[in-house]
């Protein structure tokens, strides 16, 4: 998240990269580009349209956890002059639904050891912690770092303080005491942008504001008559259960 000037968007970054984001592991976190935005300056955008998340209670994270997952968020998927953002896409209820799945308990993950933190990356993710104890242990570390640097837990921060932390976060500068903030943010910008580009049958992408973004058209069961004309996709998309942006 280091500076450039204002005019590039964290949108136009994510456009840019979409089509490596599948190809990604968990753990790079590949934003560098990425800059405050006028609209993650603004606390009450109201040039976004009408797009806002349905009402979700979280089952998962606590308020204080899901506080911070919603200022997080905000910040690495904006809405913008282009569309709504992770926000407005319902991406916080996606994450913490998450945390309800075998994804986030690893119960495909081989977890008997024994781990070498300090093992290259070549050879594999090498800590004995699974999604739901690196998010609930990654926001506790994350807020009392808040409070050291701005005595204020993350999501009470001014967004341009919130950045900040972010940016250190991701470089690994924020020392965390349970895991790296590195690994922790990797997690956080992962489940960011699958929430944001997912279908909405797993409680993001709400509206298909992603797919309507880069003119994906979904779960249509046939539109390779248009791939090779290299024209715009005429139809909008449609999500698995047949909602139509």
């Amino acid at each position: 998240m280091s500076e450039h000037k204002n005019s590039q968007s964290r949108r136009d970054f994510l456009l840019r990269t979409i089509t490596l984001a599948p190809a990604m592991a968990v753990g790079s976190t590949a934003i560098g580009s990425l800059a405050l935005s006028p609209a993650a300056q603004a606390e009450d955008n109201t040039t976004n349209g009408p797009q806002h998340p349905r009402a979700y209670d979280p089952t998962w994270f606590t308020a204080e956890e899901y506080a911070f997952i919603k200022a997080a968020v905000g910040h690495l998927i904006p809405a913008d002059d282009r569309g709504p953002g992770a926000l407005e896409a319902g991406v916080p209820e996606y994450i913490d639904r998450q945390m309800n799945t075998p994804y986030a308990t690893g119960a495909t993950w081989y977890m008997q050891g024994p781990f070498t933190p300090d093992a290259p990356k070549t050879l594999g993710y090498q800590l004995p912690l699974v999604p739901r104890q690196i998010y609930r242990l990654g926001i506790a570390d994350a807020n009392t770092y808040s409070q050291q640097q701005h005595q204020k837990v993350f999501a009470d921060l001014s967004a341009e303080q919130q950045v900040s932390l972010l940016k250190a976060f991701e470089s690994g500068d924020a020392k965390f005491s349970q895991l790296p903030s590195s690994l922790f943010f990797s997690y956080l910008l992962q489940n960011t942008r699958e929430g944001f580009f997912s279908d909405p049958i797993h409680g993001g992408n709400q509206g298909l504001v992603g797919w309507k973004l880069i003119n994906f058209p979904g779960a249509r069961a046939d539109f390779m008559d248009w791939v090779t004309r290299g024209e715009h996709y005429p139809l909008p998309p449609v999500s698995i259960r047949g909602e139509r942006a």
